[in-house]
């Protein structure tokens, strides 16, 4: 499998990237990842790349957007950050692959079990931590059951989940407003911005 390059990538609409997307997550799933010569597709990009996705994920081991989608060098721009929330750096980047490299879809993906939604669901206070965590609990709040507390923490393994989900569904309205520049792409249908979640049990990811 070759690299992209600028034919290929101007030839590839938002929901052609979804797809592509999905297919490589098949892959994985089915432990039959296309054939690639990697070293190859790094001579192919030395002089320009041509992704056709950006996807926002978290830092965890697990979740490698590259591996999970079954992607080579110069497929796609992987921002990672705990929990996958966004500031304006992380923006900036995102407007920078999507608007200037032309990426044509914006996935911000979760997964379950994620550490640092149980660290917002647990109120952990760490150094900077403590000021990321802080973006993930608009969605720990919004997450109305269970309604006792006893069961709103880490322990509860659904209501982590549930709130990885809402984390994710809270990123993409947050980049959309923070974003000027990405929310006009995807009013314009130049660019999709949309959730996924990656199951750590089995390989999965579901679009959201």
């Amino acid at each position: 499998m070759k690299a992209h390059t600028k034919d290929t990538q101007a030839a590839i609409s938002p929901d052609m990237a979804i797809e592509l997307l999905k297919e490589g997550n098949q892959r994985f799933v089915a432990n039959k990842q296309a054939g690639r010569d990697l070293l190859e597709q790094v001579g192919d990009t030395a002089s320009g790349q041509y992704p056709f996705a950006t996807i926002l994920s978290c830092i965890d081991s697990r979740v490698s957007a590259e591996l999970i989608f079954d992607q080579g060098v110069g497929d796609i721009f992987s921002a990672r950050v705990a929990g996958n929330i966004v500031n304006e750096d992380l923006l900036g980047s995102i407007e920078f692959a999507c608007k200037l490299a032309g990426t044509k879809i914006l996935v911000i993906l979760g997964h379950t079990a994620c550490g640092a939604v149980k660290g917002a669901c647990d109120d952990a206070k760490l150094g900077n931590l403590t000021i990321l965590l802080d973006k993930i609990k608009p969605a720990v709040n919004a997450v109305s059951e269970p309604s006792d507390t006893g069961l709103r923490n880490s322990k509860n393994i659904d209501f982590v989940n549930r709130v990885a989900v809402k984390n994710v569904h809270m990123t993409i309205e947050n980049t959309r407003n923070m974003s000027p520049v990405l929310k006009e792409m995807e009013d314009e249908g130049e660019i999709k911005i949309v959730g996924a979640m990656y199951d750590i049990n089995n390989g999965k990811v579901t679009f959201l």
